[in-house]
């Protein structure tokens, strides 16, 4: 079974204005809502891509609501816990300003609450995927991540973390099977700039080295480097194409390599469905579809570095 955790979900409020003026009232030429949050993307690429998966997290008040309707409505398994107090963010997206966002805060969870989490988490069993990703809310743990692959260990779980800064070092001692910061979160680590592939490898290597099985970094324009659990570094350009939407591309490469790897057991081959997913999302108005993403893979071209 897959299973993907987003602690803060939201919905996303996504709007478009022809030309927007501050101070002044502003009518949007698009608008639409989805259901918003990392782990919640990832599900739904995988879906995309044939495969099913259980999303866990929690949702609060009226909002919550809404996004358990909307995932349960696109046919993705909910197992998402309801909280007591609250209620889900909003978060807004003014896709016409350069990928400006506003996203709220989320609700506090509690001990009890998170300890349902926890228990749910208990089950999981050998062969089993999980996907930690996004930010922690306020009220937990900011070692939460670190904390669940600690409880998990030994148990053959394959886990996958989508997360930055401090949290990031502290999961990759614990041996995810993927970790994927893009070329900022990981020059920050070692307070580094970081503008081609070629200057991202010795720290996407030392990262693999430190404890994470495989280390992909994501570098918008630039394309992707993989450090590979066989040891193996491979360079992927971005494949050509009018950037849409970036948001959700860095979830959608995240499912296609684990897609990818569950189907190939292939790193290279993984890489490349990886970056054709974050890819297509990013050429696309929402997450990409199956035909989309496959259609960009016709045009992923991958090296060792």
């Amino acid at each position: 079974m897959i299973y993907t955790v987003t602690l803060n979900p939201s919905l996303d409020y996504i709007v478009s204005v022809a030309d927007f003026q501050l101070g002044r009232t502003n009518r949007t030429t698009s608008e639409y809502i989805l259901p918003g949050g990392k782990g919640i993307n990832v599900s739904i690429v995988l879906k995309n891509l044939g495969l099913e998966s259980t999303v866990l997290g929690f949702a609060a008040g009226f909002t919550g609501q809404e996004i358990i309707r909307r995932i349960e409505e696109m046919g993705l398994q909910n197992q998402m816990i309801p909280l007591q107090q609250g209620i889900s963010r909003i978060n807004f997206k003014l896709r016409s300003i350069d990928g400006t966002e506003i996203n709220g805060q989320g609700p506090d969870i509690s001990e009890q609450e998170l300890d349902q989490l926890m228990q749910q988490l208990a089950g999981l069993q050998g062969g089993d995927v999980l996907f930690l990703s996004g930010s922690v809310p306020g009220s937990l743990p900011t070692d939460i991540y670190a904390g669940i692959m600690q409880q998990l260990n030994g148990r053959g779980v394959q886990i996958v973390v989508d997360t930055a800064g401090d949290q990031l070092m502290k999961v990759v001692l614990c041996h995810p099977v993927l970790i994927k910061p893009n070329h900022h979160e990981l020059g920050a680590l070692y307070d580094v700039e970081l503008h081609t592939r070629e200057e991202a490898v010795p720290y996407a290597r030392a990262l693999r080295e430190a404890g994470a099985r495989n280390v992909l970094v994501s570098m918008a324009g630039e394309g992707a480097v993989l450090a590979a659990e066989d040891g193996r570094i491979y360079g992927a350009p971005a494949p050509q194409g009018e950037l849409v939407n970036s948001v959700g591309a860095g979830d959608s490469m995240v499912a296609g390599f684990m897609a990818g790897l569950m189907e190939t057991g292939d790193c290279r081959e993984a890489f490349k469905l990886g970056l054709a997913a974050g890819s297509a999302s990013a050429f696309s108005e929402n997450l990409a579809t199956g035909e989309e993403i496959r259609e960009v893979l016709k045009r992923v071209s991958v090296y060792e570095m």
